[in-house]
């Protein structure tokens, strides 16, 4: 019998270079297309008395046999908020647990390998500038997955304290510049893809500023109903999920949307299962286009499915 399997955060470090992350999400979504994956809804339970909360992010990979979750927790505190999260992954042949790790990098890593695949699927061939608004750790892990899908001529950064960011790169190894600027819509000014990489639970940019043929990405924090665009500019873009059972629900812009009659789930155009196998509808590139990802379990299940075949080898 194989023993349960713990990786804390440097055993995530040390198996990410030998784990193909943006494949095993591919193959994941595909199966979900093909109905070997099933995506339940995630959950968010509060805690009592305004404590916090934590939203469980749960999936069934039955193409890998193995079904599981991740729990990941928002506390406040009075020198900012705690988010940890922990993924535990099980034997859908014995029932067992095989891995439990900290998600925190994986997620991380889950995350930009999504959104860079949605921008492999969906930007303009010819795209040659990308915007990256959040210099934290998900936006410069959205630059290294994002660097080699388009020949890029340059590169942004943005972020309000760019300035007393230290190390970042001032160019990628293809010699395309690295620039960087504060300002969030001097930045997106003339970009063919912008990269939404905050934590912010308000909007972070003038969405109704994007013209045709632009792409929009965005993603998730725990705060409710986060949002990093105004609900109210939703009916500008062709729309674009992670998947379209489970995103309109969880995602901020598109439940206020919605309930405010600005937007209707029936409008999404596709979702990434669909894309890879080939049933969305080609993109309007006469239009804006938005991605949006809450962060699906299956994202959570499938990494670690990778990560556990590289510890075992």
């Amino acid at each position: 019998m194989q023993k349960l399997v713990v990786l804390n955060d440097e055993d995530i470090t040390r198996l990410l270079p030998r784990t193909d992350v943006r494949a095993a999400l591919e193959r994941m979504f595909i199966a979900l297309a093909d109905g070997r994956a099933v995506q339940p809804p995630q959950t968010l339970s509060l805690f009592p008395a305004g404590g916090g909360d934590f939203i469980t992010y749960p999936g069934v990979l039955g193409s890998d046999g193995v079904f599981g979750t991740k729990l990941s927790p928002y506390i406040p505190g009075t020198n900012g908020a705690t988010v940890t999260a922990w993924t535990l992954l099980m034997s859908m042949e014995t029932g067992k647990p095989l891995l439990l790790c900290d998600s925190k990098r994986l997620t991380t890593e889950r995350t930009a390998a999504t959104t860079a695949i949605a921008a492999d699927l969906l930007a303009s061939r010819e795209a040659k500038i990308l915007t990256i608004i959040g210099t934290g750790e998900i936006g410069l892990a959205h630059l290294r997955h994002a660097a080699s899908i388009r020949p890029w001529q340059e590169i942004r950064l943005c972020s309000p304290d760019i300035a007393n960011r230290h190390g970042l790169p001032v160019q990628l190894e293809s010699g395309c510049p690295v620039t960087t600027s504060t300002y969030t819509d001097t930045a997106a000014a003339g970009a063919d893809v912008v990269m939404l990489c905050t934590s912010s639970g308000t909007p972070v940019i003038d969405a109704s500023r994007f013209g045709a043929g632009v792409l929009v990405t965005s993603i998730s924090t725990n705060v409710a109903n986060a949002h990093e665009i105004a609900p109210d500019t939703l009916n500008r873009f062709d729309v674009y999920c992670d998947y379209r059972a489970t995103t309109p629900a969880a995602a901020g812009e598109m439940k206020l949307a919605a309930e405010r009659g600005q937007w209707s789930t029936d409008r999404l155009v596709g979702d990434l299962p669909e894309l890879l196998s080939g049933r969305a509808t080609a993109r309007d590139t006469g239009r804006p286009a938005f991605f949006r990802s809450i962060g699906l379990g299956l994202e959570d299940i499938a990494t670690a499915s990778a990560l556990l075949s590289a510890a075992r080898s």
